[in-house]
């Protein structure tokens, strides 16, 4: 587990240019969705099924809640389809809905709760963590499967706003920009909590290790 965050994404992206040239045909599939185009809106969630998988899992951490809450996003915003504005970016749209599925989903269950040890956010909004972490016994010798549990394990003792950063960075692959415009937020902003964020998970995933041992914070590879 030696790999290094910042340098191995989740899935492979063709360049800068990726994340524009998706953005045009999920807007442009989503329009055409509004106006009774069916399968342009099959098109785009067999095109964003994954991403949204591994941002519900950031956020609920348990792989079927997130096969399920993604699904139900997609649900969601084609009931909406009719108040998707034409042009719109889709993306930072979609990302709004699938935000607040999972947010419903662990306020409903009670593992979200206001953090105690943050002073809140930047823009005056409250912190919030999710309460179900459960600290698994420090070793070194994993195996894959036994790496990847530890890997959800350590990032689910995150805040949810730690968990949304990370999420967007590293399982959508977002540039720092995208990521401010998703977010609403400047992107020096972005930059800050993107530091702090890996920070934490590092702490919290080398308490699972023996003294010593490498340990890495990427991600794991998992398809839903």
């Amino acid at each position: 587990m030696a790999e290094n965050f910042d340098d191995l994404p989740l899935k492979s992206r063709a360049g800068a240019e990726y994340e524009g040239a998706m953005e045009a045909r999920a807007s442009a599939w989503m329009t055409r969705a509004k106006y009774g185009d069916r399968p342009a809106f099959d098109e785009l969630t067999r095109a964003l099924r994954i991403r949204a998988f591994h941002l519900a899992r950031a956020w609920v951490g348990s792989r079927e809640d997130a096969l399920e809450l993604a699904q139900e996003a997609f649900l969601k915003t084609y009931r909406a389809r009719d108040t998707y504005r034409d042009g719109e970016p889709f993306l930072p749209w979609f990302h709004r809905i699938l935000r607040n599925t999972c947010f419903s989903f662990l306020r409903s269950s009670k593992r979200l709760r206001q953090s105690s040890l943050s002073g809140g956010r930047e823009d005056g909004e409250p912190d919030w963590e999710i309460a179900d972490a459960e600290a698994p016994a420090p070793t070194d010798g994993l195996g894959d499967e036994e790496r990847r549990t530890v890997f959800w394990q350590g990032f689910k003792r995150l805040s949810a706003r730690d968990r949304e950063i990370l999420g967007l960075r590293h399982f959508q692959e977002l540039s720092y920009c995208e990521i401010a415009r998703v977010l609403a937020i400047p992107e020096g902003t972005v930059m800050s909590r993107l530091f702090h964020a890996r920070a934490r998970l590092r702490a919290a995933l080398a308490g699972y290790f023996e003294e010593g041992a490498p340990t890495s914070t990427h991600p794991p590879k998992e398809q839903p």
